[in-house]
């Protein structure tokens, strides 16, 4: 194998897993591996990460700053057409894979790579979201997939393997879950989750206080939409990544965003996950508001004909399709008008509209009132339900 393969850019997050992968492809290919490694805000420290990734044996390591990218080009995009999926999962993973895939293809665009490698298992998704990503950007790189090739089945292997090389470790001890973090959420996974019947241990959780001991009084905040993204709250601007930031602090204390769900994965099986997305149940009740004063009924109805779509091809790993970009341009279009502010009241795991405004709504007090008016005659009503009732006579009639 050392003839196919001279120089692998590997993502790499100074785990377990990856620090095993690391030296296991130096080993096996005897190639050389380059590391990257991606803030998106899943508030780790990263100063270790070099140091590491070196001693281990890599010839070059990246860390990147990706936090701002990650909301303005990945997760904003996603929130603007309220994609969900399967009516639950708000794609925290599945959204930061692409982001990963590209920066990654990029550095071994750079560095001469004829390889790319991954820590996903070949039971789960990710290894379908990396390596879709890998081939839509360019179909002639060549992919590691360890989890796919070695026999290290177990974490007891790989803790073994670790202790051979000198690969500094610091878990001992299987965690009951395992879990995947950014700024947009942290999902919990594997181990005592497997049963969907028990109970997810109360000290789990980290961005989130459980609704019963959220604060006994609602708090009140405003958030400004620009063109379907938030661009402020409570009047003040910020960067997107700040802006979700503060959104999970004020969603986490008031015990909003966990989600437990039993959902498909495009590789055939069920999985449980439970998730923390506090600041995204707040953006998307808030999306929705603005939305509802400000986009036409037809555009509104058709838009949310496509999010399940949507939402399927970014949990499938389809970021880069052409179809993607094709709905993605669409639902872009029908937001140039979902401008204003929506005043939302946050208490114990609720997000509660209680207003909206906006200077592009479509909305008439003058139309809607049941107070007199002129706009709008009531004797119009009688030749509109005649009309849309004619199929329905017909179909009574022929059929009696």
């Amino acid at each position: 194998m050392s003839d196919k393969i001279k120089k692998v850019v590997l993502a790499y997050s100074g785990g377990l897993d990856t620090s095993v992968i690391l030296k296991w492809l130096i080993e096996t290919y005897q190639c050389e591996v380059i590391t990257f490694s991606a803030d998106i805000g899943q508030d780790e420290e990263l100063d270790y990460i070099e140091e590491k990734a070196m001693k281990t044996g890599a010839s070059k390591v990246y860390v990147d700053d990706l936090t701002e990218i990650f909301v303005s080009d990945y997760v904003f995009p996603a929130f603007r057409a309220n994609a969900i999926y399967e009516g639950t999962y708000l794609l925290g993973t599945s959204l930061a894979r692409p982001l990963i895939s590209k920066r990654q293809m990029e550095i071994a665009a750079i560095e001469g790579a004829d390889a790319v490698s991954h820590g996903a298992t070949g039971k789960g998704n990710d290894q379908v979201r990396f390596e879709l990503s890998y081939l839509a950007l360019d179909p002639s790189i060549k992919i590691v997939a360890p989890w796919r090739e070695w026999d290290l089945n177990s974490r007891t292997a790989l803790m073994d393997f670790a202790k051979k090389h000198g690969i500094p470790i610091t878990a001992t001890v299987d965690k009951p879950y395992s879990t995947d973090r950014n700024l947009l959420h942290i999902s919990f996974e594997g181990g005592v989750l497997e049963d969907p019947w028990n109970v997810p241990p109360g000290d789990m959780f980290v961005m989130s206080v459980s609704p019963q001991d959220a604060p006994d009084k609602p708090e009140s905040i405003e958030i400004t939409f620009e063109q379907g993204n938030p661009v402020a709250i409570n009047g003040k601007k910020n960067s997107p990544a700040a802006l979700l930031r503060e959104l999970n602090r004020l969603g986490g204390r008031n015990g909003i965003g966990r989600a437990d769900i039993v959902e498909n994965r495009f590789v055939g099986m069920k999985s449980r996950g439970v998730y923390e997305t506090p600041g995204g149940t707040i953006l998307r009740a808030a999306h929705m508001a603005i939305e509802s004063i400000t986009m036409d009924r037809e555009i509104t109805h058709l838009r949310d004909s496509l999010i399940p779509k949507y939402a399927e091809l970014v949990y499938n790993g389809f970021w880069f399709a052409p179809e993607m970009k094709l709905m993605q341009n669409m639902i872009d279009e029908t937001q140039q008008n979902v401008s204003g502010v929506v005043a939302l009241d946050l208490y114990k795991g609720n997000c509660i509209v209680r207003g909206r405004k906006s200077d592009k709504s479509l909305y008439s007090e003058d139309f809607a009132t049941f107070e007199d008016e002129t706009v709008f005659s009531q004797k119009d009503a009688e030749g509109f339900i005649r009309l849309n009732a004619l199929r329905l006579r017909i179909q009574k009639m022929m059929h009696s």
